[in-house]
């Protein structure tokens, strides 16, 4: 009785894996062209936004509608979102002190700053440490 029902266990997983196999060709290229449409979309809430807010309210919107979503693709949108809004949006005082200069690799410096700005706004992930990659390339670029 225990061998049928390791057989069927193993019988299912490879059935599982045979059916993804089969459709890897059907949903990544869906879900690409779903992510770029959407990256399209945010670009341009971005681009909407800077034009009537300056860079803190740019990073700030980033930060507050990313902290409700997760994973790579949210990563994605809101980083789209995010750049094109720096690229309109007035200056703010302040925005680039005490922001590390962009390094290719990050420094332990690089990402201690991005971690704690994250944390002291209660957000969690790797991904607002992304967005915040950002604001440090965008200031080392000013």
């Amino acid at each position: 009785m225990i061998k049928k029902f390791i057989w069927g266990i193993l019988f299912a997983i490879a059935a599982v894996i045979f059916v993804a196999w089969l459709t890897q060709d059907q949903w990544l290229p869906q879900w690409n062209q779903d992510l770029a449409e959407e990256s399209v979309e945010y670009r341009e809430r971005g681009l909407s936004l800077g034009e009537r807010a300056n860079q803190q309210a740019c990073l700030d919107e980033a930060l507050t509608s990313f902290n409700t979503c997760s994973g790579f693709a949210c990563t994605i949108k809101h980083g789209k979102f995010l750049k094109a809004c720096l690229e309109v949006a007035s200056p703010a005082e302040g925005f680039c002190d005490e922001v590390p200069e962009f390094n290719e690799e990050p420094t332990e410096d690089d990402k201690s700053w991005a971690r704690h700005y994250c944390w002291d706004r209660d957000i969690r992930g790797e991904g607002c440490r992304l967005l915040m990659r950002q604001q440090q390339l965008f200031c080392s670029q000013q």
